[in-house]
This record gives structure tokens, C-alpha cells and sequence, in this order.
């Protein structure tokens, strides 16, 4: 048995990727001519509820989901989108159909189209075990019987030739950004409770400034409103660094959240 301090240097070499991967610069080989991202981050409670509300199976993740201390915690990841490449809309794509087909998008990129009814079905990731674990931790839909991971890289990762590690990891790394921040605070502040949308926009223009506020598209279901989701447009040139003013766009639409609605709380 060789002793452990012979075994040590292999050790460190194979730990340095793992290490530097959520930290890891998010590059396109293929198709760079696209000018956004949309990072859609859910608010689990929420989406979680609106799974009974619809009638629809809930996943395991939301049968098995406690009261946890920290409530942004309940921000986790749903996903990394790129907006439709200049080389992909001069072959006839429009940003309806990028929008729904993604990679699997005719003629290109043309890649095999994965329905989010059978996630499990897509490729895996090739994610190393320490990213997957960081995953898990901020994307409660990533691995087990929902395979969410595997499901957005095949529509929005895999055609751009996106390093897993570096996909994912720039996920967590914003995700982490936005809990730590301003607007997590505002949301955990606010956990259980009605909310007005100018109060959650003063909490976001605090961070990233008034014109910040029109890259922040909120998605709420359920009468009273209660917040599922919030998708957020970020230029594509500034994806690798900390979220700050300059680094949003605006989105055409505010989404449907209205004037007021709940941060909604587990359980309920």
C-alpha cells in the first residue's frame, strides 16, 4: 500500500480543475455572435407550488422539500440561456422558435431536440463530481429522477460547444452572486410575505441601478400572485464577471407579476 504523503501531489493535480471550475471563464466555441444571456433562477417554494396548482406530477424535490434557516436558499438555478446567434438568424430562425427549440433549432443548430418530459433522456453532462455537487446544492432538479442539468445543456449548452464545468459553475457563481446581495437579502426579509414589484425594484436598482431593473422579468402564478420565477438579461460580454450595473440589459417585457405578489413560503 503506497503511504498517503507519496500519494499527495496526485492528489493536488487532481483536485486544481475542480477547484478553479466555478470560477472557470464561459466560452462559446461555436456560434459566439449572440449578444445576451437569460439566467432563470426559480423561486422553488413557488415553482413548487404551482406544480399542485396546475395539477401537474410534482418532481421528488418538491415532495421532499423542508423549511430550511436561510431563505435564499429557496433561489436556485433553473438556467443559462443564450439569445439567438447572428449566424443562426441569417439562416431563417426567428427568436420564437431559438426560443423553443434552442440546439436542437432546423437547420442549425440542428442538434437531437430532448423534451422537458423526458430530461432524463438527454446525454449526460460530463459535469466533474465536484461541480455536479455544487449543482445540486443551488439546482435541486440536477441529477436523480429529474435530470434538469442534463436538459438545459442539451437545448441551451451543448451547441455552443460550452465547457460543462464552465456552464454550470458561471450558474452557481451568479446564483451566489444575487443570494449574497441586495435582493437576496430583500427576499428572505420578505419570506411568507405580499410584496409590491417597486419595493423588489428598488431592491435590484440598489445593486445594479435603475435601468438595472428593466433586465428583470418575473414570472408569478396562482391568484393572489405568488413569484415562481425571475428571468434576468445579462450581455453576453460581461458573463464573466461580478453582476454590476453595466452588466444587464433590458428585457421587452416585465412579466406577469403585476403590482403586487407573494414571496411565497414551503408548505403552503
Amino acid at each position: 500500500m503506497k503511504s498517503l504523503w507519496k500519494m499527495l501531489p496526485i492528489l493536488a493535480a487532481t483536485s486544481l480543475p475542480a477547484l478553479a471550475a466555478d470560477s472557470m471563464p464561459l466560452q462559446p466555441a461555436k456560434y459566439p455572435d449572440f449578444d445576451s444571456y437569460v439566467l432563470a433562477l426559480s423561486w422553488q417554494t413557488g415553482f413548487c407550488q404551482s406544480m399542485q396548482d396546475n395539477h401537474r406530477n410534482e418532481p421528488s424535490e418538491c415532495r421532499t422539500q423542508k423549511e430550511v434557516a436561510d431563505k435564499t436558499n429557496y433561489l436556485t438555478v433553473h438556467g443559462l440561456w443564450p439569445s439567438l446567434p447572428e449566424s443562426i438568424a441569417a439562416r431563417g430562425v426567428d427568436n420564437r422558435r431559438w426560443m423553443r427549440f434552442g440546439c436542437a433549432t432546423r437547420p442549425v443548430p440542428n442538434m437531437p431536440e430532448v423534451r422537458g418530459n423526458r430530461k432524463c433522456s438527454a446525454a449526460e453532462t460530463g459535469l466533474s463530481l465536484e461541480m455536479a455537487n455544487k449543482l445540486n446544492n443551488v439546482m435541486p432538479g440536477s441529477g436523480g429522477g429529474s435530470c434538469l442539468e442534463r436538459y438545459e445543456y442539451a437545448k441551451h449548452g451543448v451547441c455552443f460547444g460550452f465547457d460543462p464545468d464552465a456552464y454550470f459553475g458561471t450558474m452557481v457563481r451568479l446564483n451566489g452572486e444575487i443570494k449574497q446581495g441586495t435582493l437576496g437579502s430583500f427576499l428572505a426579509q420578505n419570506y411568507g410575505k405580499t410584496v409590491s414589484r417597486n419595493d423588489f425594484n428598488a431592491a435590484v436598482a440598489k445593486s445594479y441601478g435603475k435601468e438595472g431593473v428593466k433586465a428583470f422579468k418575473l414570472t408569478c402564478n396562482g391568484k393572489p400572485a405568488y413569484l415562481t420565477e425571475m428571468q434576468i438579461a445579462i450581455k453576453s460580454s460581461a458573463i464573466n464577471a461580478p453582476l454590476a450595473a453595466g452588466s444587464l440589459l433590458p428585457q421587452p417585457h416585465p412579466g406577469n407579476c403585476g403590482s403586487q405578489f407573494v414571496i411565497d413560503k414551503t408548505g403552503n
